[in-house]
């Protein structure tokens, strides 16, 4: 099978003339808007981690949702970055003890399968691998590796994920902007076009948006906006816009705060349901649980700050709900679930000895 790096052909067999022998774990985050792999060296087992943690390399690619690009294209951009990472880090394949990897797009067992097979012709048969949604490295990201809580993603797209300490998952929404994703940066972007659609053929009110979207995008007349969006529908160039929507809403537009309103209820009922189905409130609703929040669409705005008032929706029925904003990226989330699970895996063989 063929591999490419920076356009080219790459052999995994000809990596880095000059490498290192220390062991080390990768661990990737890839979206839909890009792809992030994290190069780390195993660290001795210890109930606490070094800070700052010793990070080796930082890659970056593009988007690796199979999904958005097609399988071929989101396998070459997964190899080309691990590979980077590898390159900047010193290191090769031969030095990987663990890898996780961490993608939107894995929704069921057989896009974990799939990965892990063509993951298998690239490593060597030791190398302990982990296939997993993003949203569990985002997870990670809060809680230092512990698959525990809940996680909320809100970004280009949106998902809550959580754990139970016994290994229970559940997750909502994800599911795509076809099917619903309403809360996401796509979500917001789409119903705010969707308004200016609206308010130029009198089908819905008056609206600030209308404006402040044509100057953006440098357009003279809400008719141009139809072929501005069919041109490139992508995900994430219609998601761009959000920040259009919060200052118009910030500026009193009422069909803008509606919009982040109803955003806010979507976001705080995905929580809700996973927080419900595995019980991680208890039985009275007041247990403790930590709640990851990740992604631009929940980051503090001048006035508007969607994180703030999903977590005001929340806290109403689950007082035990801890907000966490993580200190690292997800990326290096994955690489601790990889470390985690590759020690656990370690002792584990001590042990059958």
């Amino acid at each position: 099978m063929k591999r490419y790096r920076n356009g080219e052909i790459w052999d995994f067999e000809h990596e880095v003339a000059v490498a290192t022998n220390r062991p080390v774990i990768l661990g990737l985050d890839g979206g839909t808007t890009s792809t992030v792999c994290i190069c780390m060296p195993i660290m001795p087992f210890s109930e606490a981690l070094p800070d700052p943690l010793p990070v080796l390399a930082r890659a970056l690619a593009g988007c690796s949702n199979h999904n958005s690009v097609g399988e071929t294209a989101a396998r070459e951009t997964l190899e080309q970055v691990m590979a980077d990472a590898l390159s900047k880090s010193g290191s090769n394949r031969s030095a990987v003890r663990a890898v996780c990897l961490a993608v939107s797009g894995v929704n069921h067992p057989t896009d974990q399968h799939r990965i892990l097979t063509w993951l298998r012709d690239i490593f060597p048969s030791q190398v302990k691998l982990y296939v997993r949604n993003d949203a569990v490295a985002a997870l990670a990201s809060g809680t230092m590796g512990k698959l525990h809580g809940c996680v909320l993603i809100a970004g280009t797209g949106t998902i809550a994920y959580g754990f139970t300490e016994d290994g229970r998952e559940a997750r909502a929404a994800g599911a795509g902007p076809v099917l619903g994703d309403w809360g996401s940066g796509y979500g917001i972007a789409a119903l705010a076009l969707t308004a200016v659609i609206r308010a130029h053929d009198g089908r819905g009110p008056h609206t600030m948006l209308t404006s402040t979207i044509l100057q953006t995008l440098g357009l003279s007349s809400a008719d141009e906006l139809i072929g501005w969006t069919y041109a490139d529908p992508s995900w994430a160039r219609i998601a761009a816009l959000v920040p259009v929507v919060v200052s118009c809403a910030e500026a009193g537009d009422e069909v803008a705060n509606k919009i982040l309103k109803e955003a806010v209820q979507e976001l705080a009922l995905s929580v809700k349901a996973v927080v419900q189905r595995l019980g991680l409130c208890g039985a009275d609703g007041k247990n403790y649980f930590p709640l990851v929040m990740v992604g631009g669409v929940l980051e503090a705005n001048q006035r508007w700050d969607i994180g703030k008032e999903v977590m005001n929706f929340i806290s109403k029925d689950y007082p035990g709900a801890l907000p966490i904003r993580p200190k690292v990226e997800p990326a290096v989330g994955a690489a601790l679930l990889a470390l985690n699970e590759f020690m656990k895996e370690c002792v584990q063989e001590a042990y059958r000895r």
